[in-house]
């Protein structure tokens, strides 16, 4: 695990050398803040004393489908740049398994996610003090729960992918193209589709498992174990490809 960290540390540190890494946390920010400005301004009466009191399923949801925009543009060099410059050849010769590489890289990102989710707590600590008695505590740790296991599914994807590629761009578009499958085709697939194939299809949609239980407050076991199912499917996939390129 030690090689894992020393990789995750210096990946999360290259984070915040790279201008693309504070413009996808700049927009993030950004727009989650003005959704929040929303949020209160609209909810009846400026958000206070009106018969709808805000939530945070508005800043939540947002932070979730940003992160569909921004986090192929955050993988997309991981693994695909090493390849580019030739450097991941130095990486394998080094006393490194494939898989603390692909973990260690994956870390990195994900801690540079819960970083700037970290800014967004914020939001549900203003709304405690201007509500009365108080938002609901469960649903607001619910939606972050739900946040942090759509991050480290994209992340994993998008690692999964970059291993598969040496050029940044073709990994950033089939990174994109990935998350909006699972995201949006997914579940305008399922209700077009006959109700057997469409149940299957359902599971499958991303978005449902977060917008329809994990941002409304419903934790299911169901839905983590499918974000961790789609973490561990992106790791393998970056393990099994940077092994496979060790070999030949």
């Amino acid at each position: 695990m030690r090689n894992v960290w020393v990789i995750a540390r210096r990946e999360y540190n290259r984070f915040f050398s790279t201008s693309v890494s504070y413009a996808v946390a700049f927009a993030i920010l950004l727009i989650v803040g003005l959704i929040f400005a929303l949020t209160l301004l609209f909810a009846n009466g400026a958000g206070l004393g009106g018969s709808t009191a805000p939530d945070i399923k508005g800043v939540t949801w947002w932070f979730t489908f940003l992160l569909v925009l921004t986090v192929p543009a955050l993988t997309m060099r991981l693994i695909s740049d090493e390849n580019r410059m030739g450097t991941l050849e130095l990486l394998l010769t080094a006393p490194l398994r494939d898989w603390e590489l692909i973990v260690g890289k994956w870390l990195g990102g994900f801690m540079f996610i819960l970083s700037v989710l970290a800014v967004t707590l914020i939001y549900p600590f203003i709304l405690n003090l201007l509500e009365t008695p108080g938002i609901d505590q469960g649903q607001m740790m619910s939606a972050y729960l739900g946040i942090i296991l759509v991050s480290a599914a994209f992340l994993a994807l998008g690692v999964g992918v970059s291993s598969l590629f040496n050029n940044q761009i073709a990994a950033f578009i089939v990174t994109l193209g990935l998350f909006m499958v699972l995201w949006f085709m997914f579940g305008f697939m399922s209700q077009i589709l006959p109700s057997g194939a469409g149940d299957i299809v359902t599971y499958l949609d991303m978005g449902a498992h977060f917008s329809n239980n994990l941002n409304a407050g419903i934790i299911n076991l169901s839905d983590i174990v499918y974000y961790l199912s789609i973490t561990a499917l992106g790791l393998f996939t970056g393990t099994v490809a940077v092994e496979v390129r060790r070999w030949n």
